[in-house]
Parts: structure tokens; sequence; C-alpha cells
């Protein structure tokens, strides 16, 4: 199976004006570093496009030169935390630290943790999966990128490339990401009895990918 591409970036499809010259793009990384904060302080369901123009110090009329309502600030802030997670966890599995697939996973998961300790925003909004926007056809964006690091792992260390050992690694994510958003529900360094749980259900995946094969 050919390795699926590592940008995943959807900002084109959701702005208003896709930025090219250097000065927008610093602009707009300012739209959104604001509304990260934003969110980190009060969670996403409040978030209003008047306080990301407060918070970047801009006009509201730069903000919906960019974006038409709030929904797509987000939108575009959980974009963006998808490009930068999924370009350090598959950089993180090619680099060629790990002696097997399963340290890999390991290292990757600290990366996941760390992201939500220090990643402004990060641990209400991920990848965007709490919004539930996307159309009932689509693929949720945690699949995505449990997908895209199977990838990997088949090219670089050649786990067994099926169906069910897909699935259940999409599952184990799946179930890895609610365990560490509940680590950091309450504590902003991370339940670390959540995270432990998290953890067993990484390292349990690989019996069951065995047996998948």
């Amino acid at each position: 199976m050919p390795e699926t591409p590592i940008s995943t970036l959807r900002l084109p499809a959701l702005i208003r004006n896709e930025p090219v010259q250097a000065r927008s793009t610093a602009r707009l990384a300012a739209l959104l570093d604001a509304a990260a904060q934003v969110v980190d302080e009060i969670g996403y369901e409040r978030l209003t496009t008047a306080m990301v123009a407060d918070r970047a110090g801009a006009s509201i009329g730069t903000v919906y030169r960019y974006f038409p309502d709030r929904i797509a600030v987000l939108q575009s802030l959980a974009a963006r935390n998808e490009e930068r997670i999924t370009a350090q966890v598959i950089a993180e599995i090619r680099s060629g630290d790990h002696e097997t697939w399963t340290d890999a996973i390991a290292a990757v998961f600290d990366l996941y943790v760390a992201a939500f300790r220090t990643e402004p925003g990060f641990a209400a909004l991920r990848l965007g999966d709490v919004l539930d926007l996307r159309p009932a056809e689509g693929t949720p964006q945690n699949s995505v990128l449990a997908g895209r690091m199977y990838d990997a792992l088949v090219a670089r260390y050649g786990v067994t490339d099926t169906d069910e050992a897909r699935f259940a690694f999409d599952a184990a994510h799946e179930l890895s990401d609610a365990l560490v958003a509940r680590a950091f529900a309450r504590d902003d360094d991370g339940d670390p009895r959540y995270l432990e749980q998290a953890r067993l259900v990484l390292r349990g995946i690989a019996s069951t990918i065995s047996a998948a094969s």
C-alpha cells in the first residue's frame, strides 16, 4: 500500500483568502495563535471572532477577511494542530531511533502528551473531532492520523498490513486519545493514572496486531 502523504492541512479550503505573502501568512498565524490562547483559557465553545480580534490586536474586519465565522476559526486551528502533530509523529516513527515499532509508538505517545501540555488550545480542540462538524460520510480526523501513523509503521517496521490490524490500531488510538483527554480534563499536567491506562492500551495493541496477522 502506498504511503499517505504527511500534509493534511485543510486551511485553504477553510479560509476566505489564502495568504500568498509572508505578511499575510504571519497575520493568519497570529490570528490562529490568538484563537488558541482563548480556547486554552475558556474552551472552544465560548470563543468568538471578537475575542480573536481583541487577543490578536487586530480589527474584527481582519478576522473576517480570513474567516467567515467562528466555526471556520476553530476548524482552521484544528487543521493546524493536525498538521503539526502529524509531522511530529511521522518524523518520530521514521527517525530510526527506535528498535521496535512498539518503542516508536511509545515515543509518539510522549509527543502527543507533550502537545497537551505545551500547545495552547490543543487539549480542548485537538484535531477538531470534538467539533463533530465533518460530513456524515467523512472520516474522523483521529482516524486519519491513526491511518497515517500506520502507513509509516508499515513502511519503517513492516508491521502487518491488514484491515483487521488497521482497525485494531485505530481503535487503540481512539481509546488512548480519550484517556489522555480525560487525564487533562482537570489536571494541566495530566492525571498520571489515566495516562498510564492510555499507555497500557497502546502496549496491548502489539498482541492484537500479532493475532490479526
